[in-house]
């Protein structure tokens, strides 16, 4: 089981299915099915398993540069991921992973809580 690392605690974690964008992975991409370990600060000695997610479906997507591949991220995805706008978005995603956000699609993940009575999400 892979994880999927959040770096803050986001409202969006509390719903049953909520969405997050990764860049694609170069090694093997996420895939539709998949179980992951939600893990709040994944890579600190203050790692916490927040709970475990089934991947339901994932999409193409891509800031404004025009793209073959995928869908523009509308304001309404960006808030829903947490950010304020998609240029909110956008300046983050670069900051954290640099110019490859402009150059290749993001994944946009809808994951579902897999036994939810089992999450940890109730002690945010």
């Amino acid at each position: 089981m892979r994880i999927l690392g959040m770096a803050e605690r986001f409202d969006k974690l509390k719903k049953p299915r909520f969405i997050d964008f990764r860049l694609r992975r170069r090694d093997k991409d996420w895939q539709v099915g998949e179980i992951v370990q939600v893990v709040y600060k994944a890579r600190s000695k203050q790692r916490e398993v927040l709970g475990i997610a089934r991947i339901i479906s994932i999409e193409l997507k891509h800031f404004y540069t025009p793209s073959p591949q995928g869908r523009r991220i509308t304001y309404q995805e960006a808030q829903r991921d947490g950010f304020d706008s998609e240029e909110a978005m956008e300046k983050w995603f670069l900051k954290t992973h640099g110019p490859r956000v402009r150059q290749e699609p993001l994944n946009k993940l809808t994951l579902e809580w897999v036994n939810d009575a089992d999450t940890k999400r109730g002690v945010f």
